[in-house]
């Protein structure tokens, strides 16, 4: 491949001067202007190849992977016992999953109650003491002088 750019990964005027710019304003540039100087002609060949890989995970991802990657275990091996007995786990691990789920959704209901149920307390706590004239030691606001 040539590079008939003015930016290429060669050691030209441009490339040294950019190379130590980048050592006299911040260190890590000079040090990456020099590994490209170094490296930047495999960069193309690099790239493509990552291209490739990420495009066959992709492939091999969206073929058979459902909503949350399950029916990737579900292809048949070409054993019916044994397709039988995981269909049947996976059928179990997802009621129990389930299950979890709504005693998740509970608790989390229950939380909010006793949050909802503390906060009155503290609020009715409050009020009291207001219109009581301050009976936890606190003068009530309405007794403090205006300053």
């Amino acid at each position: 491949m040539t590079h008939s750019a003015f930016l290429r990964p060669a050691w030209t005027p441009a490339t040294i001067a950019l190379m130590v710019a980048g050592f006299v304003v911040f260190w890590p540039l000079g040090l990456a202007m020099l590994a490209y100087i170094l490296w930047g002609d495999r960069l193309d060949r690099w790239r493509s190849e990552a291209g490739d890989a990420a495009q066959g995970l992709r492939h091999s991802w969206g073929r058979g992977c459902g909503r949350h990657g399950r029916h990737a275990f579900r292809s048949p091996t070409g054993n019916v016992a044994f397709d039988d007995w995981r269909d049947g786990e996976l059928k179990r691990l997802e009621e129990e999953r389930r299950k979890l789920d709504e005693l998740r959704a509970e608790f989390d209901a229950h939380l909010r109650n006793l949050r909802r149920a503390k906060d009155q307390a503290e609020f009715d706590a409050f009020m009291a003491a207001r219109k009581g004239g301050g009976q936890d030691g606190n003068p009530s606001p309405r007794t403090v002088p205006d300053t």
